[in-house]
């Protein structure tokens, strides 16, 4: 085989070219993840996976591929020791394996179907895994897959079409597609997808403020960081908000704002002020120690007028049962779904108020100033995904930031610094249409569907082969 043959792109790694594929592919993540401006080099790390396929052994992909998630994601999860200290270990460990699985199960496929085969099939297994690793298993964790990496360079890419999901999917088919291309072509269309790539992520949209383009009715809400405060000190953070905000008409306090059912005091401060009040609180079981981690709505006559709990409890920690459903409330601006902090995380929980016919989403959300700012920035790039993939507004208020309120393209519109005790954010939700699902929520599930059916195929295929060969007798 020669240069120009695209099966030549197909023999097995040199050690040298796999040890440089893996510190390629780690660092371009690193970058992605660490500047906005570098979004764009997430697709070599997926190119640097996508030809980590051709390692000479399966026990090579297994070991590389650990290496790989390691270094992809130990930098960006290191405050893991600061919440678990030597435990964190084996949570890194739990992200890498799934890289693992892809190498490993990606180098079978090639094997079995060749690099044709290859490039039609590893999209769909690096979606599957990417799927199921962040929302179908017990430790389940969505963050720092492909399309997280653009949620501060939105630009003109079609999330609303895409989803988060797609967006990994559509870079490694491009990325699959070259690979059957010879070398010189695969160069030259390398860089001029990563160029086009870079330009449609970080161009900025024309004509898309709020008040000009933007229709639907208008909310304004305003919110104040708080840490475990006490009810006097969220009495007085709320009349210096209503000072701040005087024209606000929902309120919101972070989830965990009491570590008990909400405070009379509380109820009796919004029928005087004639506020609607967003606040995070425990909702006790009856005749249990078991609660609900739960946001509850105070209306301007002191009662509760709505409540929604935690869907996915934090796992390790003592954080509640599992909400019994999702439901909309149906203000006086139109229907609102809640998200109680790392629910908004979970596709198949906020897909759920998508589909009831939410028109904006709002999120109470505790994140322990102590846990360091890099874990309250990656928890700051889901909002602006969820808003762009549904078209649906999204205000987010933290217990020390970083909060947001993020319009329908997903653009930011207003912050409050980490850390921030009694920081104050305000911004106003256009609630206007009902919101809609990306096509991914089609195409993750389905990856998920042949990603399980290659294991359990190349799997059978495996130890059948095996044990016919040990069935043949003996060459003389």
């Amino acid at each position: 085989m020669n240069a120009a043959d695209p099966q030549s792109t197909s023999k097995e790694l040199t050690p040298g070219r796999a040890l440089l594929l893996v510190v390629t592919g780690a660092g371009s993540f690193q970058l992605a993840y660490s500047f906005p401006a570098c979004s764009f080099l997430v697709a070599v790390y997926l190119w640097s996976l996508f030809d980590l396929t051709r390692l000479k052994s399966a026990k090579q992909a297994s070991y590389l591929g650990l290496l790989m998630g390691m270094l992809a994601y130990i930098p960006q999860m290191y405050f893991l020791w600061k919440i678990f200290g030597p435990a964190a270990i084996a949570l890194w460990l739990v992200l890498a394996f799934w890289v693992r699985m892809f190498l490993v199960l990606g180098r079978a496929c090639r094997i079995r179907f060749g690099p044709v085969g290859a490039a039609l099939l590893l999209p769909f297994l690096w979606t599957g895994f990417e799927y199921f690793r962040s929302e179908l298993y017990y430790l389940r964790f969505s963050w720092l897959n492909a399309g997280y990496a653009f949620s501060h360079n939105l630009g003109w890419l079609p999330m609303n079409y895409i989803g988060v999901y797609g967006m990994g999917f559509l870079i490694m088919s491009a990325v699959a597609l070259l690979s059957l291309l010879a070398r010189r072509k695969q160069f030259t269309l390398g860089v001029a997808l990563l160029a086009g790539l870079a330009f449609i992520s970080d161009a900025p949209r024309i004509g898309t403020s709020p008040s000009i383009a933007i229709p639907g009715t208008e909310l304004r809400v305003a919110g104040v960081q708080m840490e475990f405060p006490g009810e006097p000190e969220v009495i007085f953070n709320l009349n210096q908000l209503v000072k701040k905000s005087p024209d606000a008409q929902l309120l919101v306090l972070s989830e965990y704002t009491f570590t008990g059912p909400v405070p009379e005091s509380i109820k009796a401060w919004c029928k005087k002020n004639q506020r609607y009040l967003v606040v995070g609180a425990k909702d006790p079981v009856p005749n249990s120690s078991d609660f609900y981690d739960t946001a509850f709505v105070i209306g301007p006559a002191g009662d509760i007028v709505f409540r929604q709990g935690k869907s996915v409890p934090i796992q390790f920690f003592q954080d509640g049962l599992p909400a019994r459903e999702q439901k909309l409330w149906e203000s006086p601006w139109g229907r609102i779904g809640f998200c109680v902090c790392y629910d908004l995380s979970y596709s198949r929980v906020t897909d759920r108020l998508i589909r009831l016919g939410a028109q904006a989403i709002i999120v109470p959300t505790m994140d322990l100033s102590d846990w360091g700012r890099h874990q309250h920035e990656l928890h700051a790039r889901v909002a602006p995904i969820r808003a762009a993939e549904y078209g649906v507004p999204v205000f987010r208020l933290a217990s020390s930031g970083i909060s947001q309120s993020v319009n329908q393209l997903g653009l930011v519109e207003s912050t409050a610094p980490m850390p921030g005790d009694a920081a104050m954010i305000s911004g106003t939700l256009h609630l206007s249409k009902s919101g809609t699902l990306p096509w991914d929520r089609v195409i993750a599930p389905l990856s998920v569907a042949v990603t399980g059916l290659m294991i359990v195929w190349l799997t059978i295929v495996h130890f059948y082969g095996k044990s016919n060969r040990l069935k043949k007798p003996d060459q003389p």
